[in-house]
């Protein structure tokens, strides 16, 4: 499909994304195998600027970054940890500089020895410490030993001896994100015809074809949902009301749990038969009420241009 044939309101009414409101910084340590790098991953995925094995002498630079007025940087995560050998040593002290004043919060994930153990010997990775005179178990051991000062400073720890990963994801968004994780999760509404396929990427797709048809009224026929006699003729009916008075319940009820599970996107499709009627203004009224409630919503009408002027829809 052409780019003509697609009308997308998504540049128009994205909005940007809300800063946290915790500390700008964060600072991810802990136990190899312990989860690490998939925290930082959730991190960024939940719009955190984030620097992996960072040498902790660049903290300040980075740390810096928040300063400035750019809404990338609001929220910065660096991870150091003991791949950084004889320069990770000096974590504590960059952080007790006298100089070094942003805010941080210090995350430490850990693990049982026995569930590092395993999880080493399941990926056939080496420990950073694991040498021809250190074996695994024994290279676990000096690293928490290591570590034990920045577990005390630590302002989390959490221990991913049980959890899976989806798990951790949601801990990370409810300790780093609290209150405004429902405002990170963007939703697109889209409208789409039937006749042309159902769009690939939805999460939620509804069927409107149920609704009476503007098509059958030859003077709104050459209308799309976007004119106010189209939404008029639609909105205006009980069924339509009863309709979207079930769907927005159900969406409020299932978004929740998108959002507890770490999803940051959202695609909600509904049809009608071509794309330009029914669905146009039910996505339109969708997105109205998701804002309402106040989540991130945008509308793309993938087909309300197609073939508009055969009037098939």
């Amino acid at each position: 499909m052409s780019s003509a044939n697609q009308h997308n309101d998504f540049a128009d009414d994205a909005s940007d994304m809300t800063c946290c409101p915790n500390e700008p910084l964060v600072i991810v340590t802990g136990m190899s195998g312990a989860g690490r790098s998939r925290s930082l991953a959730s991190l960024e995925d939940f719009g955190y600027f984030c620097v992996d094995n960072l040498p902790p002498a660049m903290i300040p630079q980075i740390a810096a970054l928040a300063g400035i007025d750019n809404p990338h940087f609001c929220r910065i995560a660096v991870a150091c940890d003991i791949r950084g050998g004889k320069l990770f040593e000096s974590l504590l002290d960059v952080l007790d500089e006298p100089d070094f004043t942003t805010p941080y919060s210090l995350l430490f994930l850990d693990a049982s020895d026995k569930v590092l153990l395993n999880r080493f010997k399941e990926s056939r990775r080496r420990h950073p410490l694991e040498n021809a005179h250190t074996n695994l178990k024994r290279a676990i051991e000096a690293e928490r030993a290591i570590l034990e000062p920045l577990r005390a400073r630590a302002n989390q720890v959490i221990d991913t001896s049980l959890l899976r990963a989806s798990e951790l994801r949601a801990r990370i968004q409810t300790d780093f994100l609290g209150d405004v994780a429902a405002s990170q999760i963007s939703i697109i509404v889209s409208s789409f015809g039937f006749k042309y396929g159902i769009p690939t990427d939805a999460d939620i797709v509804y069927d409107v074809r149920f609704l009476p048809n503007p098509y059958w009224d030859p003077d709104l026929r050459p209308l799309s949902g976007k004119d106010l006699k189209i939404s008029q003729f639609v909105l205006g009916r009980s069924e339509t009301q009863d309709f979207l008075e079930k769907w927005t319940d159900l969406l409020r009820t299932t978004i929740p749990h998108y959002i507890a599970e770490g999803k940051l996107s959202l695609n909600v499709a509904v049809g009608c038969t071509g794309g330009r009627h029914r669905s146009v203004v039910l996505s339109e009224e969708t997105t109205k009420q998701l804002r309402a409630d106040g989540y991130q919503a945008s509308t793309i009408h993938r087909d309300i241009l197609r073939d508009a002027q055969q009037h098939d829809y």
